[in-house]
């Protein structure tokens, strides 16, 4: 279809300074290093994607990406936009690995495909926007006195749900889930990621079972994602509720985890799934399994978090969104995209296409190439 053809694209660096270090158990971000990717056909559509590359998790960096982009661009010019089967699956044969590259050029064409039907991403993907988003607000890893502070600002700010960054020790992650509730009260939604910190599984057990008094939802990622075969005895003895996050990355993750009753539910995010194409496939895994899911993200920007809340449409298994990370940010680059309303509602596009995009300013300053 010539007039879907690839005519041009552009790979960017997006660069924004954090409000404060964003502190988790694998150690401090500072600022929001992302790649921006921007396909055109020859007919006139434009698609965006997004990916915030993570070092210690998908292996990958601005630059990495930025490399490896320029890998995909020249495979990619001249096929067609909508065949989205036949372009992800080059990409997957130039390179093993690299989802979070994969993921940004994946949206990008998910963006321009929806377009073309004339439909909204979430409509696109086989969704309906008939359930309302909430996001929670995420408290960074710190001193209890601290962490109490922002629990409490976050809670009259009217979030419905708040998370917490542990992964200390035990008596450290006691000290400041007792402060929070000190701060928030008893009954405030509230839960906890040690993104692996805990290591393995008895310290994991050992952690759970001591915060079992404080009305936690649920746990992301409580052991090291290499000992994933050891989830399932965590689950069996933890009192609160496990979600596999790092250890799950594509729908072989999720299969996997689903066969060894490793969890009760799983996140979701487009840059470890390499994009839609793979996410749909673990939501629908993970509903077949009648598990609860999630779809967070990392540092993407409103752009990379509008393609996320597509995704929370497209399944009703889908029932907690984590979105925040925009709100963490010193200036915003994007440009439509979701809003956020009060009370943690996300109020989604409802134009064709992902309905985002970045200013064409903050474009112009990046370092960029073309193709």
């Amino acid at each position: 279809m010539p007039g879907t053809t690839i005519q041009a694209i552009s790979i960017y660096k997006l660069l924004v300074p954090l409000r404060e270090p964003f502190v988790i158990s694998l150690g401090p971000l500072l600022a929001v290093e992302n790649i921006i990717v921007v396909l055109r056909t020859a007919d006139g559509h434009v698609g965006y994607g997004e990916c915030s590359p993570f070092l210690t998790i998908s292996g990958e960096s601005v630059d990495t990406c930025f490399i490896v982009g320029q890998y995909f661009a020249p495979a990619l010019m001249g096929r067609d936009a909508l065949d989205l089967v036949g372009n992800l699956a080059e990409l997957d044969r130039i390179i093993y690995g690299n989802s979070s590259i994969k993921s940004a050029f994946d949206i990008a064409l998910h963006d321009i495909a929806a377009q073309h039907a004339g439909l909204p991403l979430y409509e696109f993907l086989g969704g309906k926007n008939n359930k309302v988003l909430t996001t929670d607000m995420t408290v960074s890893l710190g001193p209890p006195a601290k962490m109490q502070a922002d629990a409490v600002r976050f809670q009259r700010e009217g979030f419905p749900a708040i998370k917490v960054k542990l992964g200390g020790n035990l008596e450290e992650d006691v000290a400041r889930i007792r402060a929070i509730r000190a701060g928030i009260g008893p009954t405030h939604p509230l839960r906890i990621d040690a993104n692996q910190g805990w290591a393995t599984a008895d310290n994991a057990i050992a952690v759970l079972q001591a915060l079992a008094g404080f009305n936690i939802e649920h746990c992301e990622e409580p052991i090291l994602r290499q000992h994933f075969m050891e989830l399932s005895r965590v689950r069996a003895a933890s009192p609160i509720p496990i979600m596999a996050d790092e250890s799950c990355s594509d729908e072989h993750d999720a299969a996997r985890l689903i066969q060894l009753q490793a969890c009760q539910m799983l996140n979701i995010k487009l840059g470890k799934s390499s994009g839609f194409h793979r996410a749909k496939k673990i939501a629908q895994l993970g509903q077949g399994a009648g598990l609860t899911l999630q779809v967070g993200g990392f540092l993407e920007s409103r752009l990379g978090m509008t393609a996320a809340a597509h995704l929370a449409l497209s399944n009703p298994a889908i029932q907690h969104c984590d979105f925040d990370t925009p709100l963490m940010f010193t200036a915003d680059p994007v440009v439509g995209g979701f809003r956020y309303r009060p009370g943690g509602v996300i109020e989604m596009p409802t134009g064709p296409g992902l309905g985002a995009s970045i200013d064409a300013a903050w474009l112009r300053r990046a370092e960029q190439v073309h193709f």
